[in-house]
């Protein structure tokens, strides 16, 4: 029923109701029960009033249009009103099932160089018409999707730990599936970082400054102990150089002096003699057998067999451990690769020391080979005496003994 209290103007013409322009007929046929028990009611009350009846029913359904729409089915209006009447989303979700129609998918696989696939890839896809990227990670059968993504040029960006980074590109079309061809990820190319540093060279070198001021008891050169635990191995020209100073130290010709006077009082060698010049000989002998002994054994094998000559001090763990690596390292040394190994410069050394002893020494005091291998074995006694001195005394009396860890070139 189309009514509006504000423009009703209710004429009686052949059973129409007239409102304004639009004449709206009313069909009492089609009223329900309750209109119908309600104009029977007021025909009872008022009789032969049927006319009047009708338009007074038709007063008080447009007046009262709850108690209309409560009791009367509603009237479809026309096609105008449909329009009018439609709810306000019904646009908007048209056109959300016209944006779902145009929009596409983007799927694909990545796989290795050999052809297996990849799982755990990040891909990133990015496009013009997307508000902000995407990303997913491959499954494990290196597959990949992408949906509801919008018509228009796209990016794809594969990422993995281990492997270089590859991408792919195209043009989604409207409402289409694409299916991206294989995507093969190489191996990354190996980055070697270089490091601008002091060479090995150069922090020997330092090492051995240091070396250098090692004294015991700030005077006599202990020049041949390093108590840096991972020191620099020393080239060739080091290890000269080392052996060099340690034998021309002042210190050392005085110790070749006292040992000379030691000899000389006890009547050893005694082919020389006494006085002056047996004092000479045995000062030059003593003197021999040092720079003999640190050339040969600490610079010129050392260099040829790649041995470092200095004794590596322990100072950690039981004093057993400690003893039990001062005696070995006797007849062991640290190559210059880093590893233990026998140390043959030792050896060979004391034996050519020994060798050599016999062309100077008087001829009573030599004895050959015996005398050679004798000198030998004194020698590798003398030097486990010494390491030992070095492992649990020295380096208390040697105050500009370092510890500290070498620089990185």
């Amino acid at each position: 029923m189309l009514c509006n209290r504000k423009q009703l103007r209710v004429v009686k013409h052949g059973g129409k109701i007239r409102e304004g322009l639009k004449i709206v007929t009313v069909d009492s046929t089609k009223s329900n029960s309750s209109q119908k028990s309600l104009a029977q009611t007021i025909r009872s009350l008022v009789p032969g009033t049927g006319d009047f009846v009708r338009v007074m029913v038709t007063l008080l359904l447009c007046g009262f249009p709850a108690l209309a729409q409560s009791q009367q089915p509603p009237i479809v209006p026309e096609a105008q009103n449909v329009h009018q009447d439609a709810p306000a989303t019904v646009p908007a979700v048209s056109q959300q099932r016209a944006d779902q129609q145009s929009s596409g998918s983007i799927s694909g696989t990545v796989v290795d160089a050999s052809g297996g696939v990849v799982a755990g890839a990040r891909v990133k896809l990015t496009a013009e018409n997307l508000s902000a990227s995407q990303e997913t990670l491959t499954g494990s059968d290196g597959q990949f999707s992408f949906a509801n993504i919008p018509p228009g040029p796209f990016r794809l960006t594969i990422a993995l730990a281990g492997f270089a980074t590859q991408t792919s590109s195209g043009v989604l079309q409207l409402g289409e599936s694409r299916v991206v061809p294989q995507i093969a990820l190489a191996v990354a190319t190996a980055v070697t970082e270089v490091r601008v540093g002091p060479s090995w060279t150069k922090v020997a070198e330092e090492q051995i400054k240091e070396q250098e001021k090692q004294r015991v008891l700030g005077v006599i050169p202990n020049f041949y102990v390093t108590y840096i635990p991972n020191a620099v191995p020393l080239n060739s020209k080091q290890k000269f150089e080392l052996a060099w100073k340690f034998t021309l130290d002042p210190v050392s010709f005085a110790m070749v002096g006292a040992v000379a006077g030691i000899e000389q009082a006890a009547n050893q060698f005694g082919g020389y003699g006494q006085g002056a010049e047996g004092y000479g000989k045995r000062y030059g002998a003593s003197f021999a057998d040092a720079a003999i002994g640190n050339f040969i054994g600490g610079a010129i094998l050392p260099s040829v067999l790649k041995q470092d000559p200095r004794y590596f001090y322990k100072g950690t763990g039981s004093k057993r451990s400690r003893f039990m690596y001062a005696i070995a390292t006797a007849v062991i040394c640290k190559g210059d690769n880093g590893h233990w190994q026998p140390n043959y410069s030792s050896i060979l050394g004391n034996l050519a020391a020994g060798g050599i002893s016999n062309l100077y020494y008087p001829s009573n005091d030599r004895n050959g080979v015996g005398l050679t291998f004798e000198s030998a074995l004194i020698g590798i006694g003398t030097g486990a005496a010494t390491n030992l001195l070095q492992e649990f005394l020295i380096r208390k009396l040697t105050p500009s003994a370092s510890n500290r860890n070498p620089p990185k070139p």
